[in-house]
């Protein structure tokens, strides 16, 4: 975490991104323009989670408990995301409200856990297909509910996970870039017919390198996911990040090296479709148009406005890409 950075410019570059993932942004305002120092970020996020909790226990129906936990596992996630002592224990605590939400709201759901990789299968039983939405370097399961409904209300399975280096297994295990090994183990325990990936972020670049090297992905969407990667025009701020979830710098550096997609773009045999956010300029990252390009099967989807995550431009690209999606399952 970059010591320059204050509250106020850190809730600032995080706003598009937790709107877009289901925060009420008059709360989001209210509770990160209280913060006095970036220090105080976990401790401030956790007690409005805590707050959410609060009203499940108070809730006169299921469905108003069910969607306050849901809201209480997005603020526990965006706790994990600044300075935090108690990121663990934040992430663990997403992970466990999301799962006494879908209790509440979704029984059908089930946890399917492997050695990489934990998450919830939400949807009908009895798809022949499933997206796996996969998040990326500091986002988890619990961030993309936009996305995740909106794949559901399209009549898809949907597998929402944390892999290595991720969410609740994010203290436990360390990011890895050859990430179709984890894909493969998840397609094993899913057991289905025809296998979407849906992936944000790094989580593009992770949807890409599976599809290249997996056969099994019969489609792919790539959400402001990078080309590639130099470690020496990254910005502190992510190279910090990265060290986190390598665990260490010697780690972090061969990863970064690692995440190139020239001689696996070709490879993917699958239909793809990559959406970039002309606002999302990181330096240090290559932005997918050479993916989309180099793939066989490549389409581009460029949103001039957009930034990363796309979370201040939704209309422009995520009914989009759920109906391109579910058409190429389907």
């Amino acid at each position: 975490m970059s010591a320059t950075m204050s509250a106020a410019d850190f809730a600032a570059a995080n706003l598009s991104r937790a709107t877009g993932a289901g925060l009420d942004p008059h709360e989001y305002l209210r509770v990160t323009g209280e913060l006095a120092d970036l220090e105080q970020w976990g401790e401030a996020l956790m007690r409005a989670a805590r707050g959410h909790l609060a009203r499940a226990g108070r809730a006169s129906t299921a469905i108003s408990a069910g969607r306050h936990l849901q809201v209480a596992a997005r603020w526990f996630h965006f706790a994990t995301l600044g300075p935090n002592a108690e990121r663990a224990l934040a992430a663990a605590e997403a992970d466990t409200a999301m799962g006494r939400a879908l209790d509440l709201l979704e029984p059908v759901a089930r946890r399917i856990e492997g050695p990489g990789f934990a998450g919830w299968l939400r949807g009908s039983a009895g798809a022949a297909a499933v997206t796996v939405v996969v998040p990326g370097l500091d986002s988890s399961k619990e961030e993309f509910h936009d996305v995740i409904d909106a794949l559901l209300c399209r009549g898809m399975a949907v597998f929402a996970m944390d892999g290595p280096g991720q969410g609740v297994l994010a203290a436990t295990t360390a990011v890895r870039a050859d990430y179709h090994r984890v894909i493969g183990q998840v397609i094993d325990a899913l057991g289905a017919e025809r296998v979407g990936l849906f992936g944000l972020s790094l989580g593009g670049y992770y949807v890409a390198e599976s599809a290249a090297r997996e056969p099994r992905v019969a489609a792919a969407v790539a959400v402001s996911g990078p080309f590639r990667l130099h470690w020496d025009g990254l910005p502190p701020l992510v190279r910090d990040l990265l060290v986190q979830r390598a665990a260490g710098e010697e780690a972090a550096r061969r990863f970064a090296g690692q995440v190139d997609l020239s001689s696996l773009a070709p490879r993917i045999a699958c239909p793809l479709l990559v959406v970039d956010g002309g606002q999302d300029v990181i330096p240090g990252v290559t932005d997918g148009e050479p993916l989309a390009r180099l793939a066989p099967h490549g389409q581009y989807l460029h949103i001039p406005h957009g930034d990363h995550l796309l979370g201040n431009a939704r209309p422009d690209w995520l009914a989009a890409a759920a109906d391109w999606i579910s058409a190429a399952l389907t």
